[in-house]
């Protein structure tokens, strides 16, 4: 009885010591509680009113929001030279700050020398603050980097109140370094939206400052030509 309870208080003072020490960090699945994104804070103070009076909502719970951001970047030359994969995957890693998962074909293609379950590209889908600092850093530092930006195209919705962009060098993102860079690689980004239309999610994301071509440019230019 006596051992018994003396390894029950050295358990406990143990606990009590890992507890003490390790208050501060974070726990597996966890994260801390901080400071709310910067866009998230305008979306509840500037862009639910602004959607409300545009759509005539009645209920704020009408009101679209962004869901979630999937990054898909595909590496078909990784058949080749499986180091390209793993360079991707590092790349996306620091672009994104979080855990990518890597994609396999789903089907042999002999033409392109493909067989089934080969890793052939990595993907990431992120969520709540880390998704709206991401969008942040996006809007606000990415985009302007692109050689000769005029806006993003409008016409990239899928029909669902989704909207799809494509960047064309991962160079623009200013966690990669360009000294560092092998390869150019683009990616696909998909923001998923709860809108029911494609005028409510193209609304949504130009309050929330996605730079959209103007229409009045596109019609400038084109006559120009």
């Amino acid at each position: 009885m006596a051992k018994d309870k003396e390894q029950k208080e050295k358990k406990v003072a143990k606990q009590e010591k890992a507890s003490g020490e390790g208050g501060g960090k974070k726990q597996g699945g966890t994260r801390e509680k901080g400071v709310p994104p910067r866009l998230f804070l305008q979306y509840k103070k500037d862009v639910i009113p602004y959607m409300m009076k545009r759509f005539n909502y009645k209920n704020v719970m009408q009101v679209p929001r962004l869901e979630k951001i999937s990054v898909n970047m595909g590496v078909g030359s990784a058949t080749q030279d499986p180091k390209i994969l793993d360079t991707a995957v590092k790349e996306l890693e620091l672009i994104t700050g979080q855990k990518v998962a890597v994609t396999k074909s789903k089907k042999a293609i002999s033409n392109f020398k493909l067989r089934e379950g080969l890793p052939i590209g990595c993907r990431v889908t992120l969520r709540r603050a880390t998704m709206y600092e991401f969008l942040d850093r996006l809007i606000n530092i990415a985009l302007p980097r692109v050689r000769d930006f005029r806006g993003v195209s409008d016409r990239s919705f899928d029909g669902h109140g989704n909207y799809t962009l494509g960047v064309k060098e991962q160079i623009i993102f200013p966690e990669i370094d360009v000294d560092k860079v092998s390869r150019i690689s683009g990616m696909d980004i998909t923001f998923v939206t709860t809108a029911k239309t494609d005028e409510e999610a193209y609304e949504l994301l130009k309050a929330l400052g996605l730079p959209f071509v103007r229409r009045q440019e596109v019609l400038r230019t084109a006559t120009a030509a």
